[in-house]
């Protein structure tokens, strides 16, 4: 058996975590508590997810954990139009991070259709800011 984290969307989520503590950084000392926490906790929710549901026997198992690393990922993908509104951070960087979240979101709901073809979700393939 592979490890979970031979799986691209896996790595993927992992720079994701990356790249939002880095970016989050910058964010104002009085977020850390607010927008920084939750953006921290949602990111890094995607990745465990994914192992935690690659790491499970049964194919029902596997899904929720990877419906729960999906609902992270749309969390995410919200709060960082959140920051977009509030300026919290360059365009540059937020795009960055909003198109990567968007890609782990197709990503995500390609391996859960893989686990179990006959669900159906609706995101966007051109999602974009």
């Amino acid at each position: 058996m592979k490890s979970h984290k031979n799986l691209v969307v896996w790595q993927k989520s992992m720079k994701l975590v990356t790249r939002l503590y880095e970016v989050t950084r910058t964010f104002p000392k009085e977020e850390l508590f607010g927008i920084t926490s939750q953006m921290r906790r949602a990111a890094v929710s995607i990745p465990s997810n994914i192992a935690e549901g690659y790491g499970r026997v049964y194919g029902k198992e596997t899904l929720r954990f990877l419906s729960n690393a999906l609902g992270s990922a749309s969390e995410l993908e919200t709060q960082l139009e959140i920051c977009f509104r509030l300026g919290l951070a360059s365009d540059a960087d937020l795009y960055e991070l909003m198109n990567l979240t968007n890609e782990i979101l197709r990503m995500l709901a390609a391996l859960i259709k893989t686990v179990n073809p006959s669900i159906t979700l609706n995101i966007d393939k051109e999602q974009t800011v």
